[in-house]
């Protein structure tokens, strides 16, 4: 099915009611951008899911990142878009302006050369991210490790998604599933979610990539019973990405994740195993239980649980824009609050 195939056959779409859920925030943006929510008919919802890892990172773990600093000392690299993200006090940025070390890095690698350059200095990578950056994090350790760097670790908030669909299994009739993370895991666990009643379709990230992998969507929920498509075969195969499966594997455990928005999930994170536990910053700096506290007006939970839009928000694009957020949905550059406001979705 090309584009224009595509498009003309969501436009003319007379099925049932669906909702068709857009997991990855990337997609979310992509889907504003291209005006692709402009066609769609009207028993077709588009819902923003949990699929971006800045806005899904719980406010307890930003409280963490801040407790080390402040407590111990430490230097914290992050990705630029955890920076603003507002914890239970302050963000990392507030953090910075009172002269703690927070640095910017482009990659987990980038924290290590950092460390082997500031051996007077305990660095801590803020690790957060699904499988599709989870290897990086996990080879950087185990570089570090190969190089003697003794003051490089940790603080992990990594997920995985199969339990969220689990979770998520009553917001939505179709899930659109993230091209990038299924090009690391594979397709077995889609697959085998069909079994469990969930229906969904791998989808890449250009125009007629998202058009086939929605008209797939509507083709497959009319025929009234689970399914699963591959609609990026180009990259996404069965197997997935072995090595980064197996660094994965050799580095990391599986352990309840918490998920801003959908609480404790069972066996949805990942952290690092025994014997890695050297470069594990919970253990190595002896971290006591932290519980963050969220803003109470913010309803960036149920935007990421697809219960409610960013427009249902009180504080959408008032008290709550870009240039001053309070949830981690408006910071992020894959946060559906964020797509709303830069792309008029709040119009819509």
């Amino acid at each position: 099915m090309n584009e224009m195939h595509a498009r003309e056959w969501i436009e003319s779409y007379k099925g049932p009611r669906v909702r068709i859920m857009e997991v990855c925030g990337t997609h979310t943006h992509e889907i504003f951008k291209l005006g692709i929510r402009n066609i769609l008919p009207e028993a077709v919802t588009l819902i923003s899911g949990p699929g971006c890892p800045v806005c899904v990172t719980p406010c307890g773990f930003l409280d963490e990142a801040i407790w080390l600093a402040e407590e111990k000392a430490v230097t914290i690299c992050t990705f630029g878009d955890l920076v603003r993200v507002p914890g239970s006090r302050m963000s990392l940025a507030d953090l910075r302006s009172k002269g703690h070390r927070v640095k910017i890095v482009y990659s987990p690698m980038d924290a290590v050369d950092y460390a082997k350059a500031h051996p007077e200095e305990e660095v801590v990578f803020l690790s957060v991210g699904f499988e599709t950056t989870t290897p990086a994090a996990c080879l950087a350790v185990s570089l570090a490790k190969e190089s003697g760097i003794g003051n490089f670790s940790l603080l992990t908030a990594n997920k995985t998604m199969p339990k969220a669909y689990e979770a998520l299994k009553e917001s939505a009739d179709v899930f659109l599933y993230p091209g990038h993370v299924n090009a690391v895991a594979g397709t077995r666990v889609c697959e085998d979610l069909v079994r469990d009643g969930i229906s969904g379709v791998v989808a890449g990230f250009r125009a007629e990539e998202l058009l086939r992998a929605l008209a797939v969507a509507l083709l497959g929920f009319l025929k009234g019973r689970p399914f699963f498509a591959n609609c990026y075969p180009g990259v996404v195969k069965k197997e997935g990405n072995r090595e980064a499966q197996e660094l994965v594997d050799r580095l990391m455990t599986v352990c309840d994740g918490e998920w801003r928005g959908l609480g404790r999930i069972s066996d949805s994170g990942l952290t690092l195993r025994e014997s890695w536990k050297d470069f594990d910053a919970r253990k190595r700096f002896d971290m006591p239980k932290i519980v963050g506290h969220n803003h109470p007006a913010c309803r960036c939970g149920e935007v990421l649980q697809g219960s409610c839009r960013p427009v249902d928000c009180p504080l959408f694009g008032g008290a709550c824009a870009p240039s001053h957020p309070v949830g981690a949905c408006m910071v992020s550059g894959e946060g559906a609050c964020s797509a709303y406001y830069q792309y008029g979705g709040f119009q819509i």
